[in-house]
């Protein structure tokens, strides 16, 4: 079986000569067109198919011919071409609007036609000879003997070759058509499951009562978010002697020495598998089925696991989305509510100043440099801080966690972001938010300052009052007095309901595109594949460009689809630049067939490593870390290439530990990195972006609308008070910097925003003391500005 573009490069050669009189061509072309145009109106099965985005058909070069080894049959047949007559009649082709409405009617619309005309006159022009029959077509346009409509068939075929999905729109709509996810899963639906939702807030027992029934079953198998996750119920299944593994991209460990599988085994919901059979499966924190990045990964373990009983946890936000889900599977849910085990309160009062922490607080910050600047003013009155945050490895963050909930340690206050959210056991007596207002990404790329939903805000505030911890009751209230009103609004609001559940293209999928489309490069592929894909109301396709960052930074090293698909799935902070450097030299040395060795890691990374001596240190043994993480990670995929996960293993243990080192004596290394010249900003404050938007605007659910929209996150926080939030904000980081700055508070400001860079502040200091020495002043020369154009005003009247 051939590619379906192939045969149009066969197209008959006598086909220019039948229709060379009189302008037939394109009166012979119709119906074949119409015939096109039916098949692809329906090719959506019930007419709903939408046009491609064709902004995303990239052509494939073709090159001119060159000097031809054999001889010139056309030339030989009439006589050479004049290119200048030639070129004439090719732009008088171009204009021809019965020429425009065939090419539309053939899938190529104003753009295409363009691209595809500009490539077939250079290809005519610049080549030293072409086939016979279209040789004898243009000379006979030349003689006035045939009509330039004649081109038509040879303009297609060419319009086809360097646009191959042209004439395969119908196949690949077919392989994007999203709509039916649960047939993806003929295992699944050839068992009638049971659907068992268990619904609550944080800290009421749901998960705890699927895990038991996890424990008591024969077989079983727990997907959860975090690794951290995973790792508490493998510990918990093996100490209650039910033997368990834990898998997650990284690691494998087997409950069994002889590396038998067990019964039940603990893993990160990606690496859940759909075809192993198992008596209960636990799928944890099922509201994440709406995350625009990881949803699909719920989206495959709700639709997908062989087990007899499906235990789903989670908001009860979700069970409208579960229910209507189930539904189109023929399985009904049975709903399982639960209440907060302990009370929570909602304090009437602000902290104000960090001299009134008490034992058994927890300030929630949403950026790395708020977390410093907090544990070090902590710290300076004398008191003991644990810090946790996203970027720490799960060693550190479980050692700071049992440092925090030691009864016999010093350290009583903990300062964290919202990492607390979900996989921690913390004793904490009262969370405060530091701010309600967190940075986010827009579809833009844009940094964007937004208030915290309700979700996110009641997930964190959740961890106030742990169950069966020494606080019988939480506490919720804020640093600053203008933001607790807010945040009461935040708490008091019902969390919306989750309305839709994320999809995302298989390898199977994008290998059928790229057979269709050889030449396409992989970020094109996904990119045509999202243009095309139908959903129904219920799903939205993931956002992907993470995935298209990885395929553009590896485009230009020779790798197979395959391979090129599991380096782009692999999970890296893109913004960590050293990161991306060592996956860019991972696939490089993968493409040569050479495996990368223990020796080869080191040196690449440099180890040995000493412990941190400043914040930036830090920051890049934490990116060491994640390296560690992502050669783990390729080990599992190419055991060959990656031969030495023990030894790697090894060190990154040893490296948890140095990064430990450095966390305890983080305050130390904030002070030597404000004394140490030019490391003012440390952190790039988690977005690498110079553009921050704040946006005031009240942004709709995007998830119950069209998938083209899906790729946001819903926002839960109208308009009104979101102004209120920013404003509050905005108030707060002034009196913040006014108290803490003093004078230099905007340079500061901008520093720690990314607005500004060490180097320009330096200049604008040169030039303002150029300034000075001149007696130029800002404000001064604007006015005489003012005056002196007054003044020219007045000599003109």
């Amino acid at each position: 079986m051939r590619r379906c573009a192939w045969p149009l490069l066969r197209l008959p050669a006598r086909a220019g000569l039948v229709l060379r009189h009189g302008g037939a061509a394109a009166a012979r072309l119709r119906p074949a067109a119409a015939s096109s145009s039916s098949s692809s109106s329906s090719a959506g099965g019930d007419g709903s198919s939408r046009a491609p985005d064709t902004s995303l058909f990239v052509p494939v070069p073709l090159k001119p011919v060159g000097d031809a080894a054999e001889e010139d049959v056309g030339a030989e047949l009439t006589r050479p071409l004049d290119k200048g007559e030639v070129l004439k009649n090719l732009n008088k082709f171009y204009k021809r609007k019965e020429i425009q409405r065939l090419g539309a009617e053939n899938g190529l619309d104003a753009r295409l036609f363009h691209q595809a005309f500009i490539s077939f006159r250079k290809y005519i022009i610049e080549s030293s000879s072409v086939s016979a029959d279209l040789h004898i077509i243009l000379n006979d346009i030349c003689c006035g003997a045939g009509h330039v409509d004649d081109l038509f068939p040879f303009f297609l075929r060419h319009a086809k070759q360097i646009f191959p999905m042209l004439d395969c729109m119908d196949d690949l709509r077919k392989i994007s058509d999203l709509r039916l996810p649960p047939n993806w899963y003929p295992d699944a639906r050839a068992i009638q499951r049971k659907i068992i939702f268990h619904a609550g807030p944080t800290n009421s027992g749901k998960t705890y009562h699927a895990i038991q029934r996890f424990l008591s079953a024969k077989s079983g198998i727990y997907c959860g978010p975090l690794k951290l996750l995973a790792h508490e119920i493998f510990q918990k299944s093996n100490d209650a002697k039910v033997p368990c593994d834990l898998v997650t991209g990284e690691e494998r460990v087997y409950a069994n020495e002889d590396a038998r599988q067990a019964p039940h085994v603990a893993c990160t919901i990606e690496m859940c598998s759909t075809n192993t059979p198992y008596e209960v499966a636990v799928i944890d924190e099922i509201q994440m089925i709406r995350d625009p990045a990881r949803g699909w990964a719920w989206t495959r373990a709700l639709l997908g696991l062989c087990a007899e009983e499906i235990h789903v946890c989670g908001e009860a936000a979700a069970i409208d989305l579960v229910t209507e889900l189930m539904y189109t599977t023929g399985e009904e849910v049975e709903v399982q509510n639960y209440k907060r085990l302990t009370p929570l309160t909602v304090l009437d009062y602000a902290l104000e100043s960090l001299d009134n922490l008490r034992p058994g607080d927890c300030i929630v910050c949403f950026s790395k440099n708020d977390i410093y600047s907090v544990s070090r003013q902590i710290e300076a009155r004398g008191l003991e801080c644990a810090v946790i945050y996203g970027s720490l490895p799960p060693g550190t963050k479980l050692e700071q966690a049992k440092k925090f909930n030691d009864p016999d340690d010093p350290c009583k206050i903990l300062v964290a972001t919202d990492a607390i959210g979900m996989g921690l056991n913390l004793c904490i007596r009262r969370i405060i938010f530091n701010s309600i207002v967190k940075p986010t990404i827009n579809e833009k790329g844009e940094k964007e300052i937004d208030s915290i939903t309700t979700s996110q805000a009641l997930q964190i505030a959740g961890r106030a009052g742990r169950y069966g911890s020494s606080f019988k009751q939480g506490e919720v209230t804020t640093m600053h007095r203008d933001d607790l009103t807010q945040l009461k609004e935040i708490l008091s609001e019902p969390v919306r309901p989750v309305k839709a559940a994320g999809l995302h293209p298989t390898p199977e999928q994008i290998e059928m595109f790229a057979y269709h489309l050889p030449d396409a490069t992989l970020s094109n592929l996904i990119d045509i594949f999202v243009s095309l894909s139908q959903v129904d109301g219920l799903y939205f396709v993931c956002n992907i460009d993470d995935f298209k960052f990885l395929a553009d930074m590896i485009q230009h090293i020779p790798l197979n689809l395959r391979s090129r698909y599991v380096f782009c799935t692999a999970p890296l902070n893109r913004k960590e630049p050293f990161v991306c450097t060592m996956l860019l030299k991972f696939a490089r040395q993968f493409s040569r067939n050479e495996p990368l060795t223990f020796d080869w890691l080191c040196r690449h990374t440099k180890w040995p490593l000493a412990a941190p001596k400043n914040i930036k240190e830090l920051v890049h043994l934490e990116a060491v870390h994640d390296v560690f993480d992502l050669y783990l990670w390729l080990s599992y995929r190419f055991m060959d290439m990656f031969p030495d996960a023990v030894l790697v293993r090894d060190i990154q243990k040893k490296l948890d530990d140095i990064i430990q080192v450095g966390v305890c004596n983080i305050t130390k290394l904030i002070r030597a990195s404000a004394a140490a010249p030019g490391t003012t900003e440390v952190v790039s404050e988690d977005f690498p972006l110079s553009r921050t938007k704040r946006d005031t605007r009240a942004v709709s659910d995007r998830h119950g609308a069209k998938s083209t929209e899906a790729f946001s996150v819903a926002v839960e926080v109208p308009g009104e008070r979101r102004a209120k939030n920013l404003k509050a904000y905005r108030s707060a980081m002034r009196q913040e910097d006014m108290k803490s700055h003093g004078r230099g508070s905007l340079a500061n400001r901008l520093l720690r925003e990314g607005l500004l860079t060490q180097e320009m502040l330096k200049q604008l200091e040169s030039e303002w003391q150029d300034q000075h020495r001149n007696g130029r002043y800002g404000l001064g020369s604007k006015r005489d500005d003012q005056n002196s154009s007054k003044e020219t005003g007045r000599k003109k009247k």
